[in-house]
């Protein structure tokens, strides 16, 4: 059996090296937005207020997403 990462959480070493926060800090930032906003919204804050790309936002709001469910 192996230990891989797939699916979003794949993306996390990348992301806290990139962009030097835990990923707890992006989670919690995602989840507070999923509150009131649709995904894709959240995603567009990632990336406007915080300066990430485009696939990272996208992991970390899919990783949160699914985890609320």
């Amino acid at each position: 059996m192996s230990d891989t990462v797939k699916g979003p959480a794949s993306y996390f070493p990348s992301i806290e090296k990139t962009y030097g926060k835990p990923i707890d800090h992006w989670l919690t930032l995602a989840r507070d937005g999923l509150k009131d906003k649709p995904h894709m919204a959240v995603v567009a804050l990632l990336k406007t207020e915080h300066g990430l790309g485009h696939g990272h936002a996208n992991a970390i709001v899919a990783h949160a997403k699914a985890q609320g469910e």
